[in-house]
Formats: C-alpha cells, structure tokens, sequence
C-alpha cells in the first residue's frame, strides 16, 4: 500500500483545546505510518509545544493575509511534497491556496461556525460535529467534498479511579477531603463560566459534611469580571474557588475531580471537554449547546441543563454530587465512549481512509 505524506498547518498563537487535538491528530498519523509535518507560527505556544518525533518547520503568519507567509507556506510545501494538506481554523486556510485537481489535495478543518469565505477555495472540508457540515452544505459547499469526522481522545485511566485521582490531589495540591469540581476553557462569553459560577455561589455550604472545590482551568478578558462575580457573592468558608490559569496539560486536573462541568452557550460547537471527563472516567455537566446534544445522552453518559441557566446547573451539581451511582454510571458509560466510539484508531483510521479517498480523486490509480 502506497504511503502517504501529509502537511499539517495551523496559525494559532495561543496553545488551547483545537491546537492540542492539531497535534493529538499529527502524532495520532504518525503512529498509523502517515508521514505528517506540522507547519506552525514562529514564536508561537504551539510551536514551543511540539512533540517529540513530529518534524515541524515555522512560519511567520501574522495575518491571514501576511503574503510574505503565503509564499513561505507555498515554498515549504514544494519542498515536502505531500498528497495532502490539511489547514486548521481561518489564518492557516486564508494563507494556503493550492492548485485544483493536482497534488496537494487542500482539506480544511472546522471545528467552528465560522464565516465562510475564507473557506471556499480549499478542496474538501471536514467538520468535527454533524451540525458543522450541516452549516457548510447549506451555505453552499459540495455535499460530496464535505465530510464529518469527530475528534478523539486516548483513555487515560491507568489505575483504579480512586487511587489515581487521590495521587492527582496530592500532585495538584488540591484539597483531598473536598468535592473538587472543574471547568475548563478560555474565559471568554461563549464558555459560559459566568453561569457557573452563579450556580456555584447558589450551592449548599457543603454536602456530606465536605466542603465543595471550584477549579476553573484557563483564562482570557472575562477573567476580572469572574473574579468580581465571585468577591460580590461573599463565598463562605466551606466554598473555595482555585484559578490556576492555563495548564498545557489538563488531563491531571480531570482525574483528580469528582465532577465536570461544561457549561458553554448555544453557539459552541463541540469542545474536547467532554471527551476529556470521559477519557478520565469523570461524570460531566453538559448544557444543551448543539454539540453537546450531538454526542451525549442525558443522565445515561451525561447530566445535560440549559444553556444560561445558573439555577438548573446549582441543582444539577448538587444532585450528582449526592449521588454517587449516577456520577458512577454516566462516568463508565462515557468512558466506554471513548473506547467505542472516540478513540485514537478509529478516528485517524477515518481521516486515512478520507485521504486515499480524496488523492485516488488526483490519481485513479492511487492503491
């Protein structure tokens, strides 16, 4: 079977949920014996963040329409000479323009409900969530260039789930005889952490005779006016907010938690939180944001609540947290998820398949 090499480009400057899972995918391609390059911005977090093993070259990117990047993204891939490009998000796809019905074959990725024109001119697309394609097909991309392939997350309980989250407590520094919950993203509105922590400062002065741990993971412009919400709302001693800021590793903080809380706004799309809490085994609290209703399933995998709703998400997070064969459950159900569903092999076996796919459309012979 004939290999394929591939190129991967991303703009971000900032290291987040979409330029992990950028560099979860590359490596996941490698392991499978797919040759990957990561083509990322100079100076950038995520350039200072690539693994071991993947080669990776830097670009400027400054802007989505830096020309001085067009040409040095053109010539980087003369030089590699792959079957495929695959951008990701609008910076990476505006500076990357490929020539139709050649080699490279452009993909982009979406994991958004962008603005579309600076999509249009790639070849094929792919969408992390149904209802992305879905946007796409309706505003005009061919239906048989548009393709659904979800992210992925390994599994990521190596001992039995209460020995592993007491030594992840101890590690972090979190309180051991607390109900540790956790949120994590940047602060932005779309996130909807401000909901949280109305519900938050709603919640009993402990439950079971343990006081209750807030973990917000990330940061971003909205984090002064959290942390007003918070001083305004007087918590009690038997409540305590943690703020560590972002973590390029947040994986240790999920398996120290009793319970996750994803409490985004309609317009999110899917987030890796969800698949993070079931990769760790952790119960997770979803609003009803399209993505969260694609993949999950209410009280069976996941607790769902309306969006913008403080008083559902206060009841939601005291409920579970007194009842510990739900949190139990919907944690072993959404792990299994990931074993089925989400996991390193079928999703990057999608994205090979998707790949021979689109170069047999170059050459027919392609085996």
């Amino acid at each position: 079977m004939a290999a394929i090499n591939t190129v991967h480009i991303i703009g971000s400057k900032g290291l987040g949920g979409a330029e992990r899972f950028f560099y979860r995918l590359t490596t996941g391609l490698l392991h499978e014996g797919i040759t990957a390059t990561a083509l990322v911005r100079s100076g950038s977090e995520v350039s200072e963040h690539t693994p071991k093993g993947l080669p990776k070259v830097e670009l400027p990117m400054r802007t989505v329409w830096d020309p001085v990047s067009k040409f040095f993204i053109k010539r980087a891939i003369k030089a590699i000479a792959p079957h495929v490009v695959q951008t990701y998000m609008g910076r990476a796809t505006r500076l990357t323009r490929l020539k139709m019905g050649a080699f490279p074959v452009h993909v982009s990725r979406l994991g958004g409900y962008y603005k579309l024109d600076g999509y249009r001119h790639a070849h094929a697309w792919v969408g992390n969530t149904k209802g992305i394609c879905d946007y796409l097909i309706r505003n005009g991309f061919p239906k048989k260039k548009v393709f659904h392939i979800p992210n992925f997350i390994e599994p990521r309980v190596t001992k039995v789930p209460k020995v592993a989250k007491e030594a992840a407590r101890r590690d972090l520094r979190l309180p051991e005889d607390a109900w540790v919950l956790l949120s994590a993203g940047r602060f932005i509105p779309v996130k909807g952490h401000r909901y949280l922590l109305e519900a938050f400062l709603k919640m009993p002065d402990g439950i079971g005779g343990r006081p209750i741990c807030l973990v917000l993971l990330g940061d971003g412009p909205l984090r002064g006016e959290y942390e007003k919400i918070i001083g305004e709302g007087a918590l009690s001693p038997k409540k305590r907010l943690i703020m560590p800021g972002w973590v390029n590793d947040p994986i240790p903080y999920f398996i120290a938690s009793d319970l996750v809380i994803f409490p985004s706004l309609e317009t999110e799309t899917l987030g890796n939180v969800v698949l993070e809490a079931w990769a760790t085994m952790r119960p997770v609290i979803v609003t009803e944001f399209k993505g969260a209703l694609e993949i999950t399933r209410h009280k069976i995998d996941a607790y769902q609540v309306p969006c913008k709703d403080s008083g559902a998400l206060e009841r939601a997070m005291t409920e579970l947290l007194r009842d510990s064969s739900l949190r139990e459950e919907m944690a072993v159900a959404g792990y299994e998820r990931v074993i089925g569903e989400f996991s390193r092999k079928r999703i990057v076996g999608q994205y090979v398949e998707l790949y021979r796919e689109l170069i047999r459309g170059v050459h027919s012979k392609w085996v």
